[in-house]
């Protein structure tokens, strides 16, 4: 990989001319950088297809190119691209749905919008992969047909289908009303019974672990239930009875649906399992008493979870916030809370929930630098990103609580020039605080000279715009290639660099 051509192919200062160069000398590096540009046009989409045919594939994702711009028999991935996005054209799915590669066939399947009979063809596919991949993003007919497919592999496709009829759904659950179940992925290939060692030493197997067929395609059987879990399609009463299942895989899918009567959630509640407990403590299902019942879990996973519920009270979240090991995360009550309970919250004697409150990007201008002054440097360091900060209150912050809140202030959108050079100079330097300096808008050039220094802080200063241009051409000879791809990607670069570095043909 040529590190300096594929920075300039993405730098955005790149002139036109310079661009048509690179895509004349393109390799698929760079042509993976050029694809990106904003500015590219429809002319240099062209060209950089007709350089580099993998990048076809990119731009039609793009929107870089159209139906005319493709022939399929010579750019199938571009093609499939287009069809995809619903703009590609409907002999093409005719001529693909034939194509003899299977990868080709079950991309086509996964396209919206294909003609009755290029469905009918992939429904009817020698190779089960397109017919799986059919049924999973099939259309709601389509699905309900498949339902009744012959292949295991098929039928949990269909179960995975959130446009799949709710009766077809449920009837998965339990296969009643459906033809019997013929082949699995674990008979296709191995005499059964038979169960795959999870430790396989093959090379050529791609069975999951686990996988297991004794005539009745079990292991499939069960994925199948376990996606039907998990469809918010499915209907609630379909779904119930698996509180008890002895699978815990079932039941864990089971507790994370928001659709569960309060007496399942309640059986749910006493699992033996702490995951299930935990998926149902984030549940939005559950009411207030469980929620409660909950809080006093012995699983700490549960507490944590259960301080992510919307519905938590805030006295009970109160409570977690202290030992659930929430850590310095937006939750969605307090995201909620009203301003009344926003002037509670700052005033808990609790500074684990005054840092929960910090998080808020949204708090009154007086609570805000309220928080930004407190004691607790748990609480100025959620708060210390808060924008509208002004300069003198950031440098208080910094000079009582040094590197504990470094990091945040540097990363502060209101930081200003000045105090991102004391802060890069801080010693003992704090090394993510020398990479928030880096990629920091308003950081100036002596600051990013001192971010240089640090090893990882280097390759983000090294793309920064207000670095001085000669220490950016310095930066091309780098032994880092991050740092080199960083610099030559640099709007800084000067043009006439720029031009010596791309060859000319």
């Amino acid at each position: 990989m040529n590190d300096v051509l594929c920075g300039l192919a993405a730098n955005t200062a790149l002139p036109s001319e310079l661009v048509d160069r690179l895509i004349a000398i393109a390799d698929a590096d760079i042509a993976a950088d050029i694809v990106g540009r904003a500015d590219l046009s429809h002319t240099q989409a062209i060209a950089l297809v007709s350089r580099v045919e993998e990048s076809a594939e990119q731009l039609a994702y793009e929107g870089r190119l159209t139906a005319a711009d493709i022939d399929p028999a010579a750019q199938p991935h571009a093609a499939l691209a287009l069809l995809h996005e619903g703009v590609g054209r409907p002999e093409w799915a005719r001529l693909l749905a034939a194509d003899p590669l299977v990868e080709h066939r079950e991309r086509l399947a996964a396209c919206p919008g294909l003609p009755p009979d290029v469905v009918d063809l992939l429904a009817a596919d020698s190779d089960i992969r397109v017919v799986a991949e059919l049924a999973l993003c099939a259309t709601p007919d389509v699905a309900a047909r498949l339902a009744g497919h012959p292949h295991a592999e098929v039928r949990r496709a269909v179960a995975a289908n959130e446009a799949t009829p709710s009766a077809v759904l449920a009837a998965l659950t339990t296969g009643e009303g459906l033809p019997p179940v013929q082949r699995c992925l674990v008979c296709d290939r191995e005499e059964t019974p038979f169960a795959h060692d999870p430790q396989c030493a093959r090379l050529d197997c791609d069975l999951l672990p686990g996988a297991s067929c004794d005539g009745s395609h079990e292991s499939t059987v069960h994925d199948t239930q376990h996606a039907v879990l998990q469809n918010p399609a499915t209907p609630t009463e379909a779904v119930i009875g698996f509180a008890d299942h002895p699978s815990t895989l079932l039941r864990w899918a089971l507790a994370a649906r928001p659709d569960l009567p309060s007496e399942v959630c309640g059986r749910l509640a006493v699992d033996g399992t702490p995951g299930v407990r935990a998926d149902l403590a984030e549940n939005p299902a559950i009411d207030e008493a469980l929620i409660r019942v909950l809080a006093g879990d012995p699983g700490h996973d549960v507490r944590r979870r259960l301080a992510h519920n919307p519905h938590v009270p805030l006295d009970v979240l109160t409570d977690l916030a202290g030992d659930a090991g929430i850590g310095a995360t937006l939750l969605p009550r307090i995201a909620t809370a009203s301003p009344m309970e926003v002037e509670e919250l700052a005033q808990s004697p609790n500074p684990a929930v005054r840092m929960l409150l910090a998080q808020r990007r949204d708090l009154p201008a007086g609570i805000r630098d309220a928080l930004s002054a407190d004691p607790d440097a748990k609480v100025v360091k959620s708060v210390a990103g808060h924008p509208g900060l002004s300069e003198a209150r950031l440098r208080t912050m910094v000079d009582r609580h040094g590197a504990r809140v470094l990091a945040k202030v540097a990363a502060n959108p209101d930081a200003t020039p000045a105090l991102l050079e004391d802060l890069a100079r801080h010693q003992p330097p704090v090394q993510k605080a020398l990479r928030e300096v880096a990629r920091h808008r308003d950081a100036t050039a002596p600051a990013l000279l001192v971010c240089l220094a640090d090893k990882r802080a280097r390759p983000i200063a090294a793309g920064h715009p207000a670095l001085p241009p000669p220490v950016i051409v310095e930066l091309l000879t780098d032994t880092d290639w991050r740092v080199v791809k960083a610099a030559a990607a640099n709007p800084s670069l000067p043009p006439a660099v720029m031009s010596d570095l791309v060859p000319q043909l």
